[in-house]
C-alpha cells in the first residue's frame, strides 16, 4: 500500500517545531510521504528528513493542496480562514489537523487530546469526520491532569486559574520576555553588585526601567517581567476573557458531556518560558476520600503525575521548570478544602507545547492513518 501524502504548514513556529521534533523522535515520518509547506517561502530549502532535502511548496496553492491526503497546520487561524472553506468548495475530501482555534467549535469538527477522548475520535471519524483540531492549550493540560475524575463522572464543577507561559503567544512574547529582563538587568546590575545600594534604591530603579516609554513592549503591550498580565485574548460578553470562555465550551465538546459542567476561571499570563499551570478548585458530586481521588488521578494514564502534597517534592516536581519539555502532566497540592469534603484543590502543570498543542496533533494524525486505511 503505497503512504500517505501529508502535508504540513507553519511546521517552523513554536507548535510546528515541536511537532516535527516529535514526529522524528517516533519515526511517524517512515510511515508517510512528507510534503512541506510555507506561507512565504516558497521554493526555499525545508527541513532534512534523513538525507532528504525537501523544497516548500506553496501552502495557498489549491492544486497543490488538493493532492494531498492529509494536512496538518500549525499555521493559526488567519491561514485556516483563507484556506479551508475554499478547498473544502473545491471538493477536497481529505483530513484537516489543525492547531489553531478557528474551527474547534464548528459541528464539523472533532477536537484532539487522546488519550482523555480517545473513543470520541475513532466514533468521529467512522462518522465521516475530516476536520480534527487541537483544543485551547490550558483545557488540555487540564484535562490531561484531571482526566480520571471526569472518566469516573465525579465533577460538578471546575474553577481553573491559570497562569500562562509566555510561549503560549508565540515566539516574538517570548523573544520580548527575554529581552524585559536583560534591560532590567542591566538597569540594576550595578546597584545589586554593590554593597552600600539599598533594597529601596533598587526596587526604584526597577519601577522607572519598568515604566520607561523605552521599555520594550511591543508585543505584550505592558511589562511581562517582574509582572502579570491578568487578561488573555479578546474580550466576549459576561466579563470573561475569550481564553475564559474557551475553558468551558471546549472542556465539554471534548468530553461530549450530556450535561453541562461549569468551568469558568481567570486566565493570567506570566512570566514564565514554557509550560502552563493552573490553580484547581473542583465540586466533586459526592464526598471521596482523598487516598480514592489521588488513585483515581494517579491511574488515569501513563503520562500524568501524582506529586505527594508536601513543600520539598513540591517545589522540585510542580513547576513549570521541572516538566519543560517531557510529556509529564504534573498533578499536587491534592486536598480537601475547609469549604467542604466535597470541595477539592489541585494544581496542575503541563507543557503547552506539547501536550497543549503539537502531541494531541501528533497523536491525531496517527489515529487518522489507523483508522482509515
Amino acid at each position: 500500500m503505497s503512504k500517505r501524502v501529508v502535508g504540513f504548514v507553519g511546521y517552523r513556529g513554536m507548535v510546528g517545531s515541536v511537532l516535527i521534533d516529535r514526529m522524528r523522535r517516533e519515526a511517524d515520518f517512515d510511515d508517510i510521504e512528507p510534503v512541506f509547506l510555507s506561507t512565504s517561502q516558497v521554493g526555499q530549502a525545508g527541513p532534512i528528513l534523513g538525507n532528504q532535502p525537501t523544497v516548500l511548496a506553496d501552502a495557498y496553492d489549491l492544486q497543490t493542496l488538493k493532492k494531498l491526503d492529509i494536512i496538518v497546520t500549525c499555521q493559526g487561524s488567519d491561514y485556516t480562514q483563507k484556506v479551508h472553506s475554499k478547498l473544502r468548495q473545491a471538493g477536497w475530501q481529505g483530513y484537516w489537523i489543525d492547531a489553531s482555534s478557528e474551527l474547534r467549535m464548528k459541528d464539523s469538527s472533532v477536537l484532539l487530546l487522546d488519550p482523555v477522548n480517545r473513543e470520541q475520535i475513532g466514533n468521529a471519524l467512522s462518522s465521516e469526520v475530516r476536520d480534527l483540531i487541537g483544543a485551547n492549550c490550558t483545557v488540555s493540560t487540564m484535562l490531561m491532569g484531571l482526566a480520571g475524575l471526569f472518566k469516573h463522572d465525579l465533577v460538578e464543577w471546575v474553577q481553573p486559574d491559570s497562569y500562562q507561559a509566555v510561549s503560549g503567544a508565540g515566539a516574538a512574547y517570548v523573544k520580548e520576555l527575554l529581552q524585559q529582563m536583560q534591560v532590567l538587568g542591566v538597569a540594576t546590575g550595578e546597584m545589586l553588585d554593590d554593597p552600600a545600594a539599598s533594597l529601596a534604591d533598587i526596587d526604584k530603579q526597577a519601577a522607572k526601567t519598568l515604566t520607561s516609554l523605552d521599555f520594550p513592549t511591543e508585543s505584550f503591550g505592558h511589562p511581562i517581567a517582574a509582572n502579570i498580565l491578568p487578561w488573555i485574548d479578546s474580550e466576549v460578553d459576561g466579563g470573561q476573557s475569550r481564553e475564559e470562555w474557551k475553558a468551558g465550551v471546549e472542556t465539554n465538546k471534548l468530553l461530549d458531556t450530556s450535561r453541562l459542567i461549569p468551568v469558568d476561571g481567570t486566565c493570567v499570563r506570566v512570566g514564565s518560558l514554557r509550560s502552563h499551570a493552573q490553580a484547581i478548585t473542583i465540586k466533586l458530586k459526592r464526598d471521596v476520600p482523598l487516598e480514592e481521588i489521588e488513585e483515581i488521578i494517579s491511574s488515569a494514564h501513563e503520562w500524568v503525575k501524582l506529586v505527594p502534597n508536601n513543600r520539598q517534592a513540591t517545589l522540585r516536581q510542580l513547576t513549570p521548570v521541572a516538566v519543560s519539555g517531557t510529556l509529564d502532566i504534573a498533578v499536587g497540592r491534592v486536598r480537601k478544602l475547609s469549604l467542604g469534603s466535597e470541595y477539592l484543590s489541585a494544581f496542575v502543570v503541563g507543557d503547552q507545547l506539547l501536550w497543549g498543542a503539537a502531541e494531541p496533533l501528533r497523536r491525531g494524525l496517527r489515529i487518522v492513518l489507523e483508522q482509515t486505511k
